[in-house]
């Protein structure tokens, strides 16, 4: 293909910093002959420790270069910079963990025998060719999941980032590069939609990893299904940060905002929809309201800047169209956001009527519904009135509370009494409409791996 898909438009400025064409159709398959010739011959045949000295000089690399890295991300989608270095430092500890965790993870496992003689073993080997589709929110952090873990197996892959993302997608492959990665283990492929459908299909593909859109993950699974494929999926996510009690409430508060304002409000796992209990309500919502006032679209590129233009304008116009459809259909607006260009300063919601649009949507943008409930029963039943299930928030001063909500919440993932307490070792995944799978932890190196049986039989 002949089109240029892939563009590097600055969300801040407007300008068109540079483009990239699509990769032939030739292109593409010298790069399917490269992962599943030399990079499968590379991850069948290469110790375990050799790919953890891999990792270990990737994460180095991230190190020396994050300003490089942070500033590419800023001018692709408008990332403020400090949280730009924030997310390379993130993959650094990515890529540590994943070394040092690559060892045992692949190590033989010696199984019981119940009856018989002889031994069986469990032995995990790689897959075989991955793809990876990846979003533009986070354009290092999701690739560092996705890489890393299949580094650790030994798993060739073929990188599809975001159509906005070329330059950092270019600025990955060459640290790999240089940090010694063979040729065919990771190879970017800027491809069309409809090339990566024929990519899915090809039997030299083993599986499918995506981050992205509820649309783009369905996609995905039903080609990967047809062609019975292993696919991973992290999608959408609304989720719920319940507030049942508190000794703090602006300890609490400070927390609601920055779990809702990380990224811009531009992350599936963001704190989206406040829950909170009669009583403290009122309170919650003026300190809530009175916070957020705080935040205005600012230059990405200035350190003091928390809250940037959203990705693109594309991505502003869907936000406005949300705003605007939320109020037309009854919801009450407690702030007042204010698009400037592709920003928005922030809005809240309440009063969020249960057949509105809004009521089901997820935010990516600096959106925040507030709901009043009366009850713990009342707080769940709303936490889970949702077609998603990925992260939650729980504050309470009750343990057995905490642990009770826990137990009951429809999601992968509970954060009790606090934010941003995410990990490498920690996996990362939902259920529901947010997905299929787990990344990162040891649970993320279970996914794409042949836990191949060897059972030996002895007279």
């Amino acid at each position: 293909m002949s089109d240029t898909l892939y563009a590097v438009t600055n969300p801040a400025t407007g300008e068109v910093i540079s483009r990239q064409p699509t990769d032939t159709d030739e292109t593409l398959q010298a790069a399917l002959k490269a992962a599943t010739g030399p990079g499968r011959a590379w991850g069948a045949t290469t110790p375990v420790s050799q790919r953890a000295d891999l990792l270990r000089r990737i994460a180095d690399l991230h190190a020396e270069r994050k300003e490089t890295l942070a500033t590419i991300i800023v001018e692709e989608m408008g990332k403020p910079i400090e949280q730009a270095r924030g997310e390379v430092d993130f993959c650094v500890d990515i890529y540590q963990y994943f070394a040092d965790a690559a060892a045992d993870a692949m190590a033989d496992e010696p199984l019981t025998l119940r009856g018989g003689t002889g031994t069986a073993v469990l032995r995990r080997s790689p897959l075989g060719t991955i793809l990876g589709i990846m979003p533009w929110n986070f354009p290092y952090y999701q690739v560092a999941r996705f890489a890393g873990a299949n580094l650790v197996i030994g798993n060739p892959m073929l990188l599809k980032h975001a159509p906005q993302c070329p330059n950092s997608a270019a600025a990955i492959a060459q640290l790999f590069s240089d940090a010694g990665v063979p040729v065919g283990v990771l190879t970017n492929v800027y491809a069309s939609n409809e090339q990566i459908a024929d990519l899915i299909a090809d039997p030299r593909v083993q599986g499918v990893s995506l981050t992205g859109s509820e649309r783009a993950g369905a996609a995905v699974a039903e080609i990967a299904g047809r062609n019975l494929k292993k696919v991973l999926l992290e999608l959408g996510g609304s989720d719920p940060f319940i507030l049942m009690s508190t000794d703090d409430l602006d300890h609490v508060v400070e927390c609601a905002v920055n779990a809702r304002m990380d990224n811009g409000g531009q992350s599936c796992n963001a704190a989206k929809r406040f829950i909170v209990i009669d009583d403290l309500y009122d309170a919650f919502m003026e300190r809530f309201t009175k916070a957020l006032k705080q935040f205005s679209p600012g230059d990405p590129t200035d350190e003091a800047t928390a809250l940037g233009p959203l990705s693109s304008t594309a991505a502003a116009d869907r936000l406005e169209d949300q705003l605007s459809r939320a109020r037309e259909q009854g919801a009450e607006v407690a702030l007042a956001g204010e698009r400037i260009g592709n920003g928005f300063t922030p809005t809240v919601l309440a009063g969020i009527p249960s057949d509105a649009d809004a009521y089901r949507e997820e935010f990516f943008g600096p959106v925040a519904s507030v709901y009043r409930v009366a009850s713990e029963s009342e707080a769940l039943a709303v936490a889970n009135d949702t077609p998603f299930g990925l992260g939650s928030f729980v504050f309470t001063t009750d343990p057995e509370q905490a642990l009770r909500m826990a137990d009951q919440i429809d999601a992968g993932m509970v954060y009790v009494n606090g934010v941003f307490a995410e990990g490498a070792e920690l996996p990362f995944g939902g259920v529901k409409r947010s997905g299929i799978g787990r990344e990162l932890g040891r649970v993320g190196l279970e996914e794409f791996v042949n836990k191949k049986l060897i059972r030996v039989v002895t007279e």
